[in-house]
């Protein structure tokens, strides 16, 4: 208990500092760790980072960068499309949400640069912060689970819950494992942080998300295997067993099994006294024109027949340079999904006629046009470009994560995905403060 109330004096005392040298410190803290809290709260601590900008700028701060403009050029874009949209009301709303793509980038700009160092110990102490999050929801899902709910409650949403999101979560969690991998002389709770991590990323079961990271850490493991660094490549490749172990588990095994079911298969899990439910593979989801209310879409195959659609959409209206306006492309989703038969949901539940693409290139570029879809490839590419200059394996990270997540994501179109996003592309890729040297 000593050791523990030690230990969080020490942070407090170093955020207290952190602060002390950068006004924004803690409020850029606070705006990435109530992310996954509810949605009033992010927006006040949002809210808080623009009045503490605003309260502290001084002129001789002001400064333009490029990087920055990139996320402002997207929101007004956004706030152009009002003046086409299919749906006003829908387009208002959306836009209201994506104010943190001007306002974060206007608090970068007219604030004093973060140095390498603050940036460092910024997302170190949102990777802590991931810690005791990733402990709270562990608690949560034992303590329902004792309470009489079946083994469910520790996997996907049901750990995190839907509205928060699992795909979401696995992205702070990767990030926060980046962050600790890269940790030089690891004591052993930082090792066994790694290890907690590691399996609650799993737990999410988040495909896309566990390959690619897979990926990135192997090259990682090779990177520092080649500078003789053997103890962080012990952990790392202690990292990637208890990755693929827990992989091969029932429940996440069959996630992963369920995207190469060939077409026709029964899906078993689905099936019912109703009748079979079939999946649908993915050059089925490509190139069929007419399905039925018992075909299953797995993610991939959901997702290639949205691109599908899509490029329906293409040819039968003049979307190309304006795209259907923000946040109003649902009505057209939803008349493909008639025109072609998709399951409706019966009235029960959702079905797969009012799911918006889940592919953030294509969602832009049927809301925005051309231009909205350049504008975040731009982006995409400058972050890994900065990345691969820097060297850094946090900043590598999630550039990577980025581009792979928005191929099985919307991730932009809710206010989480925003904030996260911006803060992290605006701290990762703003010119870093020069420190000048102490005078002998």
């Amino acid at each position: 208990m000593e050791h523990t109330s030690s230990y969080w004096k020490t942070v407090f005392c170093d955020l207290r500092h952190e602060n002390k040298t950068h006004p924004n410190f803690v409020c850029i803290l606070l705006a990435l760790l109530t992310i996954p809290m509810g949605y009033a709260v992010n927006g006040f601590a949002v809210a808080l980072l623009v009045l503490v900008s605003l309260v502290s700028f001084k002129r001789n701060n002001f400064r333009f960068e490029i990087t920055q403009i990139f996320p402002i050029l997207l929101f007004a874009l956004m706030a152009l499309s009002l003046l086409w949209t299919y749906d006003l009301k829908s387009s208002a709303k959306a836009l209201q949400k994506g104010l943190p793509l001007i306002l974060i980038p206007i608090c970068f700009l007219i604030s004093r640069p973060f140095s390498t160092e603050q940036k460092r110990s910024l997302i170190g102490f949102f990777s802590k912060g991931m810690v005791v999050f990733t402990l709270y929801w562990l608690v949560k899902a034992a303590f329902r689970f004792a309470m009489g709910e079946d083994v469910s409650v520790f996997f996907y949403h049901e750990l995190v819950t839907e509205d928060v999101n699992a795909i979401h979560v696995a992205v702070y969690i990767t990030v926060a494992i980046s962050y600790f991998l890269t940790r030089e002389s690891k004591t052993l709770a930082e090792k066994l942080t790694l290890l907690l991590l590691s399996v609650f990323l799993i737990l999410l079961s988040s495909k896309n998300i566990t390959v690619v990271f897979l990926v990135i850490s192997a090259v990682y493991g090779y990177r520092r295997f080649k500078s003789r660094q053997r103890s962080n490549l012990l952990v790392g490749a202690l990292v990637l067993c208890v990755l693929a172990a827990i992989a091969m588990m029932g429940r996440i095994k069959d996630r992963f099994i369920a995207e190469f079911q060939d077409g026709h298969s029964i899906n078993k899990e689905m099936s019912n006294e109703r009748g079979n439910v079939y999946n649908v593979s993915i050059g089925q989801a490509w190139s069929q024109e007419k399905f039925y209310g018992n075909d299953y879409f797995p993610g991939t195959a959901f997702r290639v027949y949205q691109i599908h659609i899509f490029t329906e959409m293409l040819h039968e209206d003049t979307i190309l340079f304006t795209g259907y306006g923000l946040n109003a492309s649902a009505f057209k989703i939803e008349e493909k999904g008639r025109q072609h038969g998709v399951y409706d949901g019966e009235g029960r539940e959702e079905g797969y006629l009012r799911k918006n693409f889940h592919n953030q290139y294509v969602q832009l570029f049927a809301e925005l046009g051309i231009f909205g879809f350049l504008i975040l490839i731009a982006m995409l590419a400058i972050n890994l470009k900065n990345a691969i200059q820097t060297k850094d394996f946090v900043h590598i990270s999630f550039a990577i994560l980025m581009i792979s997540l928005f191929l099985t994501e919307s991730f932009l179109s809710r206010q989480r995905g925003i904030v996260f996003f911006t803060i992290m592309y605006c701290l990762l890729n703003s010119a870093p403060a020069v420190i000048a040297p102490k005078q002998e």
